[in-house]
């Protein structure tokens, strides 16, 4: 009998044909739009996630406030200094405490112009340190080491044919950075960061050789003596930091914070959004299920003389019911099921765009459980929707029925 059922709808939708798909339209574009948003807002919270670039996240950063342009602490109104950096090394609390500088460079190879970052690396156990922290290994080449002077290494962008050099930089080759020629000695592999993978990286030594930072650090990588009570650590730093620049708590003009957190805060925002976007995506769904209702009414009336001759050939109430109620779930099924196509699509371009606009590598994935969820949801809001039409049907008396 179900399958009856569902074969007669089929054919019922099918006959109404321009109307049905008119119905169906309300539907089939609040799910695409629901499928496709959480489909990118996923792809954008893992691209995102890689671009933090670091491996540890009970690894505290301290970055001066105020304006700023560019990575983070550079360009600060009153940046941090290396007596900051001082210090803080010396609280009980810290393990470790390094000093990182980013700065703006023009760099020249294969007579081409580019502007990019340079980032020092620190000598000593320091630079085991943060080779850990930012998952630095080569594919091709080594990495710096202490006493290497005029040598870089290079992030994963500048290793292929797309890059502002217009050929790809390889281990040998000599690149002039800032007026200055370096032999690059390694490039580091693809982490899937905007950032990461389009650093020149130098020993501090060169790279104070072509700025004038000085004694400013824009970037201080705190490891806390005790990884349990992270929060004492950072407790102590902004104490410290208050009193040493003078501002009192609440005005602080540096910001103490974990990658973890600032994650955190960035899913926050896309979540805000998601949530947003599927409110008004809800709204086309809601409109698409007021389309089924007045489908189905249309429908029930138009039928009338169907359904006096199936009740008068023995169709039971239940029966007529439960066809017009499988009718509209169908309705809402079909709507679904285009919808979820369409928006995984929608979401595969997108991630697609942006593993090209950052070079990442976010993988592209079909979430199965979303489809069955959308299609499952589309086909109970089209039966809700079908609920007072299929009894509006099944309470149809069969004699008037048959004389109009």
């Amino acid at each position: 009998m179900i399958q009856d059922a569902f074969i007669l709808s089929a054919k019922n939708l099918r006959h109404r044909g321009l109307r049905s798909w008119l119905t169906l339209l309300g539907i089939f574009i609040g799910v695409a739009a629901v499928v496709s948003l959480i489909s990118l807002g996923n792809g954008l919270q893992t691209a995102v996630s890689s671009q933090f670039g670091i491996s540890s996240t009970d690894l505290l950063t301290i970055q001066a406030g105020g304006l700023s342009a560019g990575p983070p602490g550079s360009g600060a109104v009153d940046p941090l200094t290396t007596k900051d950096l001082d210090a803080i090394k010396g609280l009980s609390s810290v393990k470790r405490a390094v000093g990182r500088n980013i700065v703006p460079v023009k760099a020249i190879f294969n007579k081409r112009a580019g502007f990019t970052y340079a980032g020092n690396i620190p000598s000593g156990p320091d630079r085991d340190f943060i080779y850990e922290q930012i998952n630095a290994k080569t594919l091709e080449g080594r990495l710096l080491k202490d006493g290497d002077i005029g040598k870089i290494n290079l992030g994963y962008n500048f290793y292929t044919d797309s890059n502002n050099f217009g050929k790809a930089i390889v281990s040998g080759n000599t690149i002039e950075v800032q007026g200055k020629n370096f032999q690059v000695i390694g490039i580091l592999e693809k982490q899937g960061s905007f950032i990461f993978d389009n650093v020149i990286y130098m020993n501090s030594d060169d790279l104070d050789s072509i700025s004038n930072y000085g004694d400013k650090v824009d970037l201080i990588a705190v490891e806390a003596a005790d990884k349990n009570n992270i929060n004492k650590t950072v407790e102590d730093i902004e104490k410290l930091l208050r009193k040493r620049r003078d501002v009192k708590k609440g005005s602080e003009n540096f910001e103490v914070s974990t990658p973890q957190a600032s994650l955190e805060q960035v899913n926050q925002i896309i979540g805000g959004v998601q949530i947003f976007i599927a409110i008004v995506a809800s709204i086309s769904i809601f409109i698409g299920a007021l389309g089924i209702v007045n489908t189905m009414t249309t429908s029930v009336l138009e039928r009338r003389k169907d359904i006096g001759i199936m009740k008068s050939i023995g169709a039971t109430n239940s029966q007529i019911f439960t066809q017009f109620f499988i009718e509209s779930s169908l309705m809402g099924f079909i709507g679904g099921l285009v919808g979820a196509i369409v928006g995984q699509i929608v979401g595969i371009v997108g991630i697609i765009g942006i593993n090209n606009f950052i070079n990442g590598d976010v993988p592209i994935t079909i979430n199965f459980w979303l489809i069955a969820s959308a299609l499952f949801g589309s086909f109970l809001i089209g039966g809700i929707a079908g609920i007072v039409p299929a009894i509006h049907a099944a309470n149809q008396n069969p004699v008037e029925a048959l004389r109009e």
